[in-house]
């Protein structure tokens, strides 16, 4: 079945766009046309948008592997910025049976700074009642990769853990899912962000302005590295004989493959050691967020939102991103 969505006042729209690689100051207000939805695709009303380092990494084109991986090797080949949504089903695409108009859903979508986005059926699920808009936007690329990685490490009740990066958005649903599953869990962040992740349920925080975390005489039974910034040498130290550390994303490295590379040598150190040092690619499928719908329905995790940007302020979103000025989660809100 194919909906009919009214033309009236959705022939062009406004969205944050950004027609060449860069900084924040790329990313304007442009009239565009407005997608239409195709086969097993949707038609989302946006009513708001999260702010990731995913969105930063393919606005800058950084690491430069991701432009040969097809988002464009000279410009962004999708102008339109933003993939966490949430909003509303206003258009069906042919063959698409698991919404219907009206719906409230949240996931990934193509371009989600803008009042309207097109997202593939099998991106989406519906939105918890419990959380609005703005909450539901900022957890489906960061809540499930929290998930993955907490299911990765295999933390189990009474295991110390350690997650570096505690205070931003992967971090923030981290620290919960290793409290909900009865872990002691130790955080590392800026003394400006303590309080907030303490609140989430780490019983200790590091600032690691003030001290290095791996110069304790301290043994953890998983670590969580978000930040991706500390050597593994150093962090192994800190690790007991038989733990796991899971990298998460793909953060520090060279300008042409980031992170990938300390995954990598990770996977080939732990061939040699009983340590088990991994990492993952997480993919935001309709699956996986339904086991955080879940999770989210428990108690278990729920989302760190502490900031919303107007649509016209994403480029100064991104920009208080990468400098670390958002504690937890940022959403952009798109006015109706």
């Amino acid at each position: 079945m194919t909906a009919t969505v009214p033309t009236a006042a959705t022939t062009t729209m406004q969205a944050a766009v950004q027609r060449r690689y860069g900084g924040p100051e790329h990313m304007h207000l442009e009239t565009v046309e407005a997608p239409r939805p195709g086969p097993g695709e949707v038609l989302l009303e946006v009513r708001a948008a999260g702010v990731d380092r995913g969105v930063w990494h393919l606005m800058t084109g950084r690491p430069l592997v991701i432009r040969v991986l097809g988002f464009g090797l000279r410009r962004p080949r999708q102008p339109i910025a933003g993939e966490d949504v949430a909003g509303v089903v206003i258009g069906i695409g042919a063959g698409v049976t698991r919404f219907s108009l009206g719906d409230e859903v949240m996931g990934a979508a193509k371009g989600s700074y803008a009042p309207r986005a097109v997202a593939a059926e099998g991106k989406l699920v519906l939105k918890p009642a419990s959380l609005s808009f703005e909450q539901a936007a900022v957890l489906p690329v960061s809540g499930v990769t929290a998930l993955r990685a907490v299911e990765r490490a295999r933390i189990t009740e009474g295991q110390r853990v350690l997650v570096l990066g505690a205070s931003g958005g992967v971090g923030s649903s981290i620290v919960q899912l290793a409290a909900a599953a009865g872990a002691h869990v130790t955080g590392v962040a800026s003394a400006a962000k303590a309080d907030l992740v303490r609140a989430l349920g780490a019983s200790e925080v590091i600032d690691y302005r003030a001290e290095d975390v791996t110069s304790h005489d301290l043994e953890f039974d998983a670590i969580l590295d978000v930040g991706g910034l500390t050597p593994l040498r150093r962090l192994r130290k800190v690790l007991s004989p038989t733990g796991t550390l899971v990298i998460v994303g793909g953060e520090g490295g060279d300008a042409l493959t980031g992170g990938v590379g300390r995954q990598l040598g990770a996977t080939v150190v732990s061939l040699f050691t009983r340590q088990t040092l991994t990492s993952f690619v997480a993919v935001t499928s309709a699956e996986q967020l339904e086991s955080l719908a879940a999770r989210i329905a428990a108690g278990d995790v729920s989302p760190a939102l502490t900031r919303t940007y107007p649509l016209a302020e994403a480029g100064t979103a991104l920009a208080d991103l990468a400098a670390g000025r958002i504690a937890g989660k940022a959403a952009i809100v798109v006015e109706r």
